[in-house]
């Protein structure tokens, strides 16, 4: 786990939203970013694709249950950085705890999200985010080449 931030160039794109931090909140989040990642041409049935969309419903999921504030909503963020070969997912909340990656019991459902997203990603991480709240992000690289069709009305350049 590292506390890097992007290195975002003129090469990336950016989609972000606000969600309500509700459960029809973070399934909105999810069915959005699988939107955005095909229109950025990593489509249904892809490796990246489907492994960016199980990390932001994990992330949405304890942006949710755990790091709810009655009141605040949820952000998601979407990188896509050609130059670095990289989809970056971050999530943010406004409450002051920072997550726990714990050992799940064997008799329990929960306890599983950090461990997919750790075993997944390339890298991943918490920060501190301006305001209240964390940012818990992660990287996922795809192979190298362009993606198929990789411009999108939707995506917009990132401006930070």
């Amino acid at each position: 786990m590292h506390a890097t931030q992007p290195q975002v160039g003129s090469s990336a794109l950016t989609f972000a939203q606000r969600f309500s931090a509700t459960r029809r909140g973070a399934r909105l989040a999810r069915l959005l970013a699988a939107h955005q990642l095909t229109a950025w041409g990593h489509p249904y049935g892809t490796g990246l694709h489907d492994t960016v969309v199980l990390v932001v419903a994990e992330l949405a999921a304890n942006a949710v249950l755990h790091g709810r504030v009655p009141g605040r909503d949820f952000a998601l963020r979407l990188v896509r950085d050609d130059g670095r070969g990289v989809v970056r997912v971050e999530v943010s909340d406004t409450h002051p705890a920072q997550p726990v990656r714990r050992v799940p019991r064997a008799d329990t459902e929960g306890g599983r999200g950090l461990m997919i997203v750790a075993a997944l990603a390339a890298e991943w991480g918490v920060r501190e985010r301006v305001g209240p709240g964390k940012t818990v992000w992660a990287e996922y690289a795809w192979p190298a080449g362009p993606a198929v069709g990789a411009g999108s009305s939707c995506a917009t350049p990132d401006r930070e």
